[in-house]
């Protein structure tokens, strides 16, 4: 019968889905309705009044056997993981409601002879109908059961993913400053006339750790005029006997990145390369910047045995936590090598930012 099949077809469309089993039930009530009033569009045979109360009665049946899964059976169901018990039990209320809705069809057509007979010859067809429509609603509840937690999960990811990134940004900051510091303590020991810049270089420094890295991300140009902060601040620190090259190939626009995601391979370069030189040593910095993509190359001399650490090693934790930042942040968007030979440290990595 094309009117079952019809509504079948209407049952497993993703709309209907998608407007039936939502909670509100403004969205049921809109969703039936719809249904009904496009089933007696279809609907050809009889009067008017006669095709509004005979859909009427086929969607009202159908919503009871949707709904009876949904609420009563298909709760059973996930209990006790039991397939065969509840496909059995959908078929006993198939079994169940068929008869009923042949009734009540043959009451609304009892003028019509020929539609009275088809419907007792195809009773079969209305359970099967039935079972059918209670099997798709029970899919759907699975599939919306399992869409249900896998945003549970993304959103717990979600949130152990801040708060890892919170705990690990709360590492780098302290220990950026406590090197920093080490710093300007030196200067002020010798009373230099460089203390008060390194002062002012300091304050925008921590005015941008404080104030704008909380974002999940940053404007890059901000990112960058960091870096060149810390940096003045190490030609200061080191004076002429360090060679200190900068250099920026690309345009900057509005692109973003994670913040303090470089400082840490520079900060690296500075503290286990030329501040253990003996003789005059040299850092190399070139940022390439194409569209979403950014490229930073860390080049640095170093001696060719480290001298041995002395008393309580503090630090060492900028480059672990920048490799997880990456791993967490930009996954499959990233690549980070870092060569070593006795002379030279080098550290490459690429950021796709486009995520």
């Amino acid at each position: 019968m094309s009117l079952e099949l019809n509504s079948i077809w209407n049952i497993f469309s993703k709309s209907f889905w998608e407007s039936t089993l939502k909670k509100d039930i403004s969205y049921h009530i809109f969703f039936w309705i719809s249904l009904y009033v496009i089933l007696v569009v279809l609907d050809t045979s009889g009067s008017i009044g006669v095709k509004m109360l005979r859909e009427f009665i086929t969607v009202a049946f159908f919503a009871m056997m949707v709904y009876i899964n949904i609420y009563f059976l298909f709760p059973n169901y996930l209990s006790k993981k039991n397939l065969l018990h509840h496909l059995v039990s959908l078929a006993i209320v198939a079994l169940l409601i068929t008869p009923i809705k042949t009734l009540c069809l043959l009451l609304v057509s009892s003028d019509f002879g020929d539609f009275k007979s088809y419907l007792l010859q195809h009773r079969f067809n209305f359970f099967v109908s039935t079972f059918f429509i209670g099997i798709a609603s029970t899919i759907y509840s699975i599939m919306n059961d399992w869409l249900a937690s896998q945003r549970e999960k993304t959103e717990l990811q979600s949130q152990t993913l801040q708060s890892e990134l919170k705990f690990l940004k709360s590492q780098i900051n302290p220990h950026f400053l406590f090197n920093t510091l080490n710093s300007l303590y030196a200067l002020t020991l010798k009373k230099s006339e460089q203390a008060p810049e390194i002062v002012l270089k300091l304050s925008e420094m921590m005015r941008y750790m404080l104030y704008e890295c909380n974002e999940r991300e940053v404007s890059l140009s901000k990112e960058i005029n960091y870096l060149k902060n810390y940096l003045e601040l190490e030609k200061i620190r080191q004076g002429k006997k360090m060679d200190i090259n900068f250099i920026m190939d690309g345009k900057v626009s509005n692109q973003k990145i994670a913040p303090l995601m470089f400082i840490p391979f520079v900060e690296n370069s500075f503290k286990h390369g030329i501040s253990n030189q003996i003789t005059a040593g040299y850092v190399n910095i070139l940022l390439e910047i194409e569209k979403q993509e950014v490229n930073i190359t860390i080049e640095n001399s170093k001696t060719a045995s480290m001298p041995a650490p002395s008393g309580k090693k503090s630090g060492g934790i900028g480059l672990v936590n920048v490799r997880r930042r990456l791993d967490l942040l930009y996954p499959g968007l990233h690549e980070l090598n870092i060569d070593e030979d006795p002379n030279t440290y080098t550290v490459k990595l690429c950021i796709n930012l486009d995520k």
